[in-house]
């Protein structure tokens, strides 16, 4: 049924642009990112070329490779040189953009990164100027085009990130030109329109603490219960939970609305012993019917795509090695330890979860979900503990797995007990989604023997949990959360960044609805590399522009968060520090190649890391067949 309604969908869009097609929608590179159905490849070209006229016309006199590049470090020279003259009257944040994007397009014509990423995209730009298509091997698509067309307006100071219609030129706004109270009023009411914008978005996500969707949460609960042939005191007891978690398609197939191809997918998951697992109370909060589409993110975290299923099933026997994409094996001192950093490590005592995420970062390692043979042995558990003390510089553990809270009290109780112990460990971080899909278990035994090691001063426990979308968020998982917080102990939020929260301002909202419950947003993780997982990346444009444009209009403990990507077997790099990321190419499918620099940049000599993203046109198309607006990130382009 879905599938049909995506299909009479996607048949409705295709005859919509087409009766949009006139001779003036070129004339719009953000429109043309429309035409996800129709590809004018002529248009395309020849909106690069209006792009930049002088550009284009230097690509069309030279008669070599390297004339062209010369011709194009001249002409960089020259603009860049301008924009400080006097007589440059471009708006001060419009020569930024001038700036950013010279700084790009030199980097992407460098000789030494053509070497290192095996293309060359300004030989592809003068192939096309010279009518020369044929002669290359390989197909240009046209988030290819459009990237260099965003470029080369943005090097003309065309950008229209501040107007749509024409070029910025000095001008200060209306209430600049005021004084005193006049001027406040003014001010007030442009921010009380940005303020309103805001809301209107954000009503498009609700909370799982919204009125209606506790309401129907409160019938999917009767429904699963009458299933299950439980009843409500079984609900709230998480071994029950953990006793009936859904590991095939026909108790969700029963409960809950799927299309075939999530039922197939995950029969087929089943059948192959590829990890999957859903609680009772997770499922609680998927929507009956799909259509109503709030529930997406939460379907996404569960439900394995066909693609993902596939793969690993095509790399079975070599998971470990295929998609370990942090390199974990590399990184692994001994058994059950992970160590990126100089005085942080990480503890894998479980290898389990109550639930499977589709996209876990440690999808290679676990087995099946509540695995039996997950705890680790106590041999190799206690060998990994006395390993922390020969390293006396690690002052911070994270606790993580699998899902280390699904453990009994008892042996958490133990390997707390033994890291608090060792006196040069100051912080114990426990890693846990249990107060999302299992937020019972957080009883007052177990809040009890955390908060026991927590002694201010001396020793910091805090509980790190992973909530993806605002309609995760459940009266449960608020009142386990106040639990722990009214312990003394600090409750944070790493988010994954994934087309599944990736509109204007959904993760927005998610921060402002975390802070409400008291959670402090603590990470945003652009989305691991791994290609299993792909269909739920989007551009790391995307995720600075999210950070710029949206979470930048929130109150400041709203925002607590770094947008970060995670360099394989090196660690954190922040993605707004341009001194730790350079955009160096754009390869023929529009994907942009980034130079990683690792965190030891200025602290030690280490090679960087060479990252290919998701096409920025890709991900466009995706949010047009979601029913997005895509003019809202018309600036993306411009965010390296």
């Amino acid at each position: 049924m879905e599938q049909k309604k995506k299909k009479e969908k996607a048949v409705k869009m295709k005859e919509f642009i087409r009766s949009q097609i006139v001779d003036d929608v070129f004339s719009d590179p953000f429109e043309m990112a429309k035409l996800q159905f129709v590809v004018d490849y002529d248009a395309y070209l020849k909106l690069l070329g209006e792009a930049n006229p002088e550009i284009y016309q230097q690509l069309k006199n030279a008669d070599t490779l390297e004339q062209a590049r010369d011709s194009m470090y001249n002409y960089l020279d020259r603009v860049e040189r301008d924009i400080f003259t006097l007589e440059n009257d471009l708006h001060f944040l419009e020569k930024a953009t001038v700036r950013e994007c010279i700084r790009v397009f030199k980097s992407i014509i460098g000789p030494v990164n053509e070497h290192r990423t095996s293309f060359s995209a300004l030989e592809t730009l003068w192939k096309l100027a010279h009518n020369k298509r044929e002669e290359l091997s390989y197909d240009i698509s046209a988030g290819f085009l459009l990237e260099f067309i965003n470029l080369f307006r943005g090097i003309a100071g065309k950008s229209n990130i501040y107007y749509e219609s024409h070029e910025v030129h000095k001008s200060f706004p209306e209430f600049l030109k005021l004084e005193g109270r006049e001027a406040a009023i003014k001010r007030s009411e442009i921010l009380d329109q940005m303020g309103n914008t805001m809301q209107k978005y954000f009503k498009k996500y609700p909370s799982g603490l919204d009125k209606d969707v506790i309401n129907w949460r409160r019938v999917n609960r009767k429904r699963i219960l009458s299933y299950f042939k439980a009843t409500e005191e079984d609900w709230g007891d998480y071994h029950w939970q953990l006793k009936n978690v859904i590991r095939d398609a026909q108790p969700i197939y029963d409960l809950i609305e799927l299309t075939e191809e999530q039922r197939q997918a995950i029969d087929k998951a089943v059948k192959n012993r590829i990890p999957f697992g859903i609680t009772p109370f997770y499922l609680s909060l998927m929507d009956r019917n799909p259509s109503v589409g709030y529930d997406h993110a939460v379907r996404a975290q569960v439900i394995p795509p066909p693609d993902y299923v596939e793969m690993m099933l095509d790399h079975k026997t070599n998971r470990g090695m295929m998609f370990d994409f942090m390199g974990e094996y590399d990184t692994s001192p001994i058994e059950l330890i992970t160590r990126r950093y100089p005085n942080i490590a990480i503890l894998k005592p479980f290898n389990t979860c109550a639930q499977i995420c589709v996209y876990c970062q440690r999808n290679w390692e676990i087995d099946q979900v509540l695995h039996p043979r997950a705890l680790a042995g106590e041999k190799v558990l206690d060998e990994a503990l006395k390993w922390f003390d020969k390293h006396t510089s690690i002052e911070d553990v994270l606790v993580t797995g699998g899902d280390p809270i699904v453990m009994n009290n008892k042996m958490i109780h133990r390997i707390l007990e033994k890291l608090a112990s060792k006196k040069h460990i100051q912080r114990i971080r426990i890693g846990t989604r249990t107060p999302v899909v299992l937020p019972m278990r957080w009883t007052d035994e177990l809040v009890g023997i955390v908060a026991e090691f927590h002694e201010p001063g001396k020793r910091e426990i805090a509980v790190i949990t992973h909530f993806e979308h605002s309609y995760e968020i459940t009266l449960e998982a608020m009142l386990a959360v106040q639990k722990i917080r009214k312990a003394g102990l600090g409750v944070y939020n790493q988010q994954v960044f994934t087309i599944e929260n990736a509109r204007k301002f959904e993760t927005a909202k998610l921060r402002r609805d975390l802070r409400l419950i008291g959670i402090d947003p603590y990470y945003t993780f652009n989305m691991k590399g791994k290609d299993e997982t792909r269909r739920y990346m989007v551009p790391i444009a995307r995720i600075l522009q999210e950070r710029k444009e949206e979470a930048r209009l929130l109150p400041g403990l709203d925002r607590t968060d770094e947008p970060v990507f995670n360099v394989p077997k090196l660690g954190k790099n922040h993605l707004r520090a341009w001194q730790d990321h350079r955009l160096v190419m754009i390869m023929p499918d529009g994907s942009r190649i980034y130079a990683f620099h690792p965190w030891e940049k200025n602290i030690t000599p280490m090679p960087p890391y060479y990252y290919k993203d998701v096409p920025i046109f890709d991900f466009l198309e995706e949010l047009a067949a979601r029913g997005e607006n895509i003019r809202d990130y018309r600036t993306i382009w411009y965010y390296f």
